[in-house]
């Protein structure tokens, strides 16, 4: 029945679950495609699990998966990806600074697109946060030649038979629109709706945000050189 699975990573975010469970109830309401949330219990110390288990126990639209240990962002990631079973899939971060109700405006073009992504207007993040997210877009541009203006964005709607073929490794997250390109697919990017981080803390800071994507991007050209794309032209 369901059409489209949002994946949900979570690592010690027990304050903002209660959140992510009253916007997805009512997004559920308005979606313009059948939806069922996915969490990706990242190996949260805090009650992070016991909050999903409970929400999954209410209410059959949401499910969950958990690791054994924090593995990062990519890594939970890929395991949405490999668990989805719907032939949509999105993305978004349980902090909560992006909300479920632009899904819609990610969804009305995935008819046409491999990869919808959101671009954060307005952002409300500190000024060292913006600068480094615009200075290591800049740099990932450069290299990837991907055309998107803000990869962090963590609202995606991407068709599922692209995203599983995608061979993610730490980092590769920043990359998924030049991973579809690599796919020979065809990707947009969208304004969306960005707000204040409420609850919990943030998970990247300088290092991570802006000289790990760039070590990064010299694995992306690895991979490129090295990525296998086919077509079959007829079976029997």
């Amino acid at each position: 029945m369901y059409q489209f699975t949002v994946i949900v990573p979570v690592y010690n975010e027990e304050d903002n679950l209660q959140r992510v469970k009253d916007e997805f109830l009512a997004y559920f309401k308005i979606a313009i495609k059948k939806t069922k949330v996915l969490f990706v219990n990242d190996g949260s110390t805090d009650k992070s699990l016991t909050s999903i288990k409970s929400i999954c126990i209410d209410n059959d639209a949401f499910s969950y998966i958990s690791f054994d240990k924090n593995r990062g962002l990519s890594a939970a990631i890929k395991a949405g990806f490999d668990y989805v079973e719907t032939p949509l899939l999105g993305y978004i971060d349980s902090d909560l600074q992006t909300t479920p109700k632009d899904f819609n405006l990610l969804l009305e073009h995935i008819e046409k697109y491999d990869l919808v992504t959101g671009v954060r207007a307005n952002r409300k993040d500190s000024f060292v946060k913006n600068m480094s997210s615009k200075i290591a877009n800049g740099i990932r541009r450069a290299f990837t030649h991907d055309g998107m203006d803000d990869t962090g964005c963590p609202l995606k709607v991407i068709k599922t038979e692209f995203a599983q073929r995608i061979p993610m490794f730490k980092g590769l997250h920043r990359f998924l629109p030049a991973m579809i390109l690599l796919q020979n697919g065809n990707v947009l990017q969208v304004p969306v709706q960005h707000f204040p981080r409420i609850a919990g803390t943030a998970k990247f800071g300088l290092w991570n945000r802006l000289l790990g994507p760039l070590m990064d991007c010299f694995a992306y050209l690895w991979m490129k050189r090295k990525y296998i794309n086919y077509n079959v032209a007829e079976k029997g």
